[in-house]
C-alpha cells in the first residue's frame, strides 16, 4: 500500500506542477540525505559513534550556511534557545563542550560512517515504552510531570 500512496503521490506532483515539482523533491532528498557535505549532520545527531555518547556537535563552517544546525549536544541541553544564540552557549559552557567529542567536519562524519565496521544504520540509541504500572509509579515518587 505504501509504493502505490508513493506512486499516486508522484503522479498527482506531476500532474500539478510538472515533472520540475518531482525533481525538485528528489533532488531535495539526495541533497539533503545523499553523498552531499551537510548530509553529515543527520549521521552525527543520530547515530552512535563512540559508545556512551549519543549525539554530537559539529564546529566548522557550514553551520553559518545552516543556521547553527551542527550545535546539536547545545540544542539538547538548551532546547529553549534559539539557534543564533547556540554558539554563545558553547562559549559559556567551553568547559562541558570541549571536552566532548565533536566533529569539525561533516565529510569526515560522513566517511567514518561508510569505513568504520562498528558504525551502521543499527548504531542508534533504542528507547524502551514504559509500561503504564511504571509511569504511574514514577509519578508517585514526583518524578513525571503529567
Amino acid at each position: 500500500i505504501n509504493i502505490a500512496c508513493t506512486i499516486a503521490f508522484d503522479l498527482m506532483i506531476v500532474h500539478v506542477w510538472g515533472i520540475s515539482g518531482l525533481l525538485y523533491l528528489v533532488l531535495g532528498t539526495l541533497f539533503g540525505m545523499g553523498l552531499h557535505p551537510v548530509a553529515g549532520h543527520f549521521i552525527a545527531e543520530h547515530y552512535v559513534m563512540n559508545e556512551g555518547q549519543e549525539t554530537y556537535s559539529y564546529y566548522g563552517p557550514l553551520n553559518w550556511l545552516t543556521f547553527n544546525v551542527g550545535y546539536h549536544n547545545e540544542h539538547h541541553d538548551f532546547a529553549n534557545i534559539s539557534g543564533k544564540h547556540l554558539p554563545t552557549v558553547r562559549k559559556v559552557a567551553a568547559e562541558y563542550y570541549d571536552e566532548m567529542p565533536h566533529y569539525h567536519s561533516w565529510i569526515k562524519v560522513i566517511w567514518d560512517y561508510i569505513v568504520d565496521d562498528g558504525i551502521s544504520p543499527y548504531s542508534r540509541v533504542k528507547r524502551v515504552t514504559m509500561e503504564n504500572e511504571e509511569i504511574e509509579a514514577l509519578r508517585a515518587r514526583g518524578g513525571l510531570v503529567k
